[in-house]
């Protein structure tokens, strides 16, 4: 039996931090688990790579979720990084952080100490600004923050009728006021991505304390009574077992951390007794409160061929991307899918923008993946809904750890989502009405001009609308009935237990969520060492407590 101080599960952005900073300490052993292979795919560290990453079973688990019963029974496409880095190497890279607001939102549900102000200086410790240091930016970090190295014509076009159209200029997401439109601003580096891999792993791979076992698949966790003792892991088709001498941390993600918890026996006990799984910690949470940012798309034809596209045209103006990428990493091939849009307010009684939209000068339909359409000349964009109240659940399709969870998103359930939504799409249109866009703007494609009422509408996003790959809130963090961790993360009603990523999240951040899981592990990781500094606060047994009354029937 191989034995390690840590054992972390999931090489994903949230486990590439947690490797880079406990291992930090000579005197404490340290593995990283992932199920996929090492980040070594030129499709990885080219930006536009992701357009080959959303179809690569290699980089992508690419789940599917159940049909979708709001959505016109539709299932949805739900990629997820596989390999080191995890989603941070599949990605569209925008940096972004949420509103303030959304922070405040989780101490009501109990977890004191995490508060935007309370997050602040670990998003400033995380980041290298290129920008340089201010209230709002730190540049000691690893993670390197960049304008895009080339802004496409057919963006600024955009940028400029947003403006027009009534939106206000926001020169940074992540500053005083997220509020408006601009430039994204993303993890990049010298015309490479920088995913949380590139930024915390590659630099300290030679640490002797540090192990990294790609192409891993855990398959359980293993306790001893309350205490989590270790994991077992298959590797090379070979089941091994690993010994954690003080934690195991799961980094595994909002679709497969509640997954392994409930192989391992931990969760809703209907659940598990389904598929014969021995019952050894009730949690009815664990799996449910997903919650995912819903999406649709306008696309719109152009008449001037100057926009990206997969014809053979541009495949010929591409040449020489190629040699100038292979050359000083400069060109089209540089550029992110994204590197345009902004946020707003569906309607002027809301507090804070409830709107994310995403611009793309490229046809796209299917997250990519109905190429016929990318072979024509147009832009495109997400609208996405930030603070959605549906909610869904992770179940499993089997006690097989290989196999994929059953996933329900859910999406559209409550009535106000859709309302939000149709109202994001009509005030796109405002701007894709306006002036820098008109003079080369050819036909609608998404909806198309005939969709004009709210009832139209509602029916086009039942049609096609999908998410933007965000999902959270799986193991949400809390102290009442259906929390799953405690405010340090710790699994209720178990001891050297852990869950690190996304799925803590009791509610979703309004924007994109790499960069607030990075910041969640950078917290996690000062919280794990302290704890073991001071050993008083290795258990908080208040909490253990409560999860026991909540959740522990008699004999279990």
């Amino acid at each position: 039996m191989f034995a390690f101080d840590y054992i972390i599960v999931g090489g994903g952005s949230a486990g590439c931090v947690l490797a880079s900073r406990l291992s930090e300490n000579p005197d404490t052993t340290v593995a990283l688990l992932e199920a996929g292979p090492e980040d070594k795919s030129p499709l990885i560290s080219t930006p536009l790579g992701i357009i080959g990453l959303m179809n690569l079973p290699r980089f992508n688990w690419k789940f599917e979720s159940q049909p979708e019963p709001y959505l016109n029974n539709r299932p949805q496409y739900c990629p997820r990084g596989k390999g080191l880095g995890g989603s941070s190497s599949i990605n569209a890279m925008i940096y972004i952080r949420g509103h303030a607001d959304d922070y405040a939102n989780w101490t009501e549900e109990g977890n004191s100490e995490w508060t935007y102000a309370d997050l602040l200086p670990y998003f400033k410790k995380a980041m290298h600004q290129e920008r340089g240091e201010c209230d709002w930016h730190g540049t000691d970090g690893p993670l390197n923050v960049t304008d895009a190295p080339y802004r496409h014509p057919v963006s600024e076009s955009f940028l400029l009728a947003t403006l027009e159209a009534g939106h206000k200029y926001n020169p940074d997401f992540n500053g005083a006021s997220q509020e408006g439109m601009g430039w994204y601003q993303l993890t990049m580096k010298d015309g490479e991505r920088c995913s949380a891999a590139r930024a915390y792993l590659h630099p300290v791979r030679d640490r002797k304390n540090l192990t990294v076992i790609t192409e891993a698949q855990t398959t359980r966790v293993l306790f001893k009574g309350r205490q989590a003792t270790g994991v077992e892991v298959v590797v090379d088709g070979k089941m091994k077992t690993l010994q954690a001498n003080r934690e195991v941390l799961l980094c595994a993600g909002s679709l497969q951390s509640p997954q392994l918890l409930m192989l391992s026996g931990v969760g809703d006990a209907a659940e598990l007794q389904k598929h014969s799984i021995p019952v050894h910690h009730i949690l009815p949470g664990v799996g449910k409160n997903l919650q995912e940012h819903s999406d649709v798309v306008i696309t719109q034809r152009r008449k001037k061929w100057d926009t990206l596209s997969f014809s053979p045209v541009q495949g010929v103006r591409m040449l020489g991307d190629f040699w100038h990428y292979y050359r000083n990493r400069t060109g089209l091939l540089a550029i992110p899918p994204v590197e345009v849009g902004g946020f707003f307010k569906s309607s002027p009684e809301v507090d804070r923008p409830d709107i994310q939209i995403q611009f793309i000068p490229m046809l796209t339909d299917d997250h990519g993946r109905n190429l016929k359409i990318m072979t024509g000349w147009g832009y495109s964009t997400h609208i996405n809904l930030l603070r959605p109240k549906s909610r869904g659940h992770l179940a499993l399709a089997s006690s097989d750890p290989f196999d994929a969870p059953e996933i329900h998103l859910n999406m559209m359930s409550d009535p106000d989502d859709m309302d939000i939504l149709v109202k994001g799409l009509k005030k796109l249109r405002e701007i894709y009405a306006a002036k820098p866009l008109q003079k080369y703007a050819g036909e609608e494609v998404f909806p198309g001009s005939s969709v004009q009422s709210d009832t139209e509408i509602a029916e086009f996003i039942r049609q096609k609308a999908a998410h933007v790959y965000h999902p959270v809130g799986t193991c949400k963090m809390g102290r009442g009935y259906g929390s799953v961790v405690d405010y340090q993360l710790r699994v209720h009603g178990l001891e050297r237990l852990r869950v690190v990523d996304a799925s803590i999240m009791p509610t979703l951040v309004s924007g994109n969520t790499n960069a607030p899981v990075i910041a969640i592990a950078e917290k996690a990781a000062d919280m794990i060492q302290k704890s073991w500094i001071q050993p008083e606060l290795a258990l908080d047994s208040e909490a253990l407590n409560q999860s026991q009354i909540m959740t522990e029937p008699e004999g279990v």
